[in-house]
């Protein structure tokens, strides 16, 4: 019998966690939970002699991995997978995955309900700003800012795209323009929504050159990850320009400075919130028990990321 691991510091909803016993339990397979535990230690002496791990947010780093003697799989619940050591899964072979497009619309929905919240100055009683007629950049038009450009043209924004990666034909398909590049984007749209992953090429990318093009009231929305930020940058552009506003479903390290200076131009969330839904809960963690079933009994390696 395979014995599965789901280590979630951050727990699925309970519909998602009876959702994915469920799909193992037909599967005979063993299931062993680990929630809101305290320590990382707790984490590494559960994962000793499982098969197959299922994590959303928890780091499973080199020594997670090389204390786990039988594992054969990890499966990220997200699309973003950068809290897996890629290298030492590699190096002990296991499969490392992640269940892209089943979080995306409950995180699209969150960066519009934040944009929104802000523009409407944290429905503090003042008079704010409708996203009607606004210009909005989606950077990078993967799963998640396709949503996005869904919803956002439902509130009559008008709405870009920069992805070097897509097609501008596809882009274009779906009513968006197709900008030619980051720059561009920057430079054309009040609101910039980011999807960019965070990797060597994309860390700090989002920088003061790119920020300072931006239209006046800008607004920057992140539901992303932090580490693509500049935060160097981010604190000379909230200091340069008064209109300069910041949203985010991660709090950046300099979080206390800009709460201390900038007050009302910023909204952070207080944990990584995009896939906080039962709805994503349940898609991402029934995809993450049919890969793992998937790869034991068949072989496939669809969704594997350290190829």
């Amino acid at each position: 019998m395979a014995k599965v691991l789901i280590a979630t510091e951050k727990p699925f909803a309970p519909a998602a966690v009876n959702e994915i016993k469920s799909v193992f339990e037909k599967a005979n397979y063993e299931v062993i939970l680990l929630e809101k535990y305290a320590d990382q230690s707790d984490f590494i002496k559960a994962v000793k002699d499982v098969d197959a791990l299922i994590i959303r947010s928890d780091n499973a780093n080199r020594e997670v991995i090389e204390a786990a003697d039988n594992l054969k799989i990890i499966v990220r619940a997200g699309a973003g997978y950068d809290n897996i050591d890629l290298e030492a899964a590699t190096e002990k072979g296991i499969v490392a995955m992640n269940t892209p497009g089943q979080n995306s619309n409950a995180v699209a929905e969150l960066a519009v309900g934040m944009m929104v919240y802000l523009a409407r100055n944290q429905f503090n009683g003042k008079a704010g700003t409708e996203l009607k007629g606004k210009k909005i950049g989606i950077h990078a038009y993967g799963n998640v800012g396709k949503y996005v450009a869904q919803i956002a043209k439902g509130f009559g924004m008008e709405v870009y795209a920069f992805d070097p990666f897509i097609p501008k034909e596809t882009i274009e398909n779906d009513g968006v323009t197709a900008l030619d590049s980051v720059e561009e984007l920057y430079k054309t749209c009040q609101y910039i929504s980011l999807h960019i992953p965070a990797n060597e090429k994309t860390k700090e990318s989002i920088n003061y050159d790119l920020l300072k093009i931006m239209p006046l009231n800008a607004t920057l929305v992140n539901t992303a990850r932090k580490e693509v930020i500049c935060e160097e940058s981010l604190l000379k552009i909230f200091a340069d320009r008064p209109d300069f506003k910041y949203i985010s479903d991660i709090a950046p390290n300099c979080k206390d400075e800009i709460v201390e200076k900038f007050e009302g131009r910023y909204f952070f969330t207080p944990k990584k919130m995009g896939a906080q839904t039962s709805e994503a809960n349940i898609n991402a963690g029934i995809a993450s028990a049919n890969q793992i079933i998937n790869f034991l009994e068949k072989d496939d390696t669809t969704f594997q990321v350290n190829k």
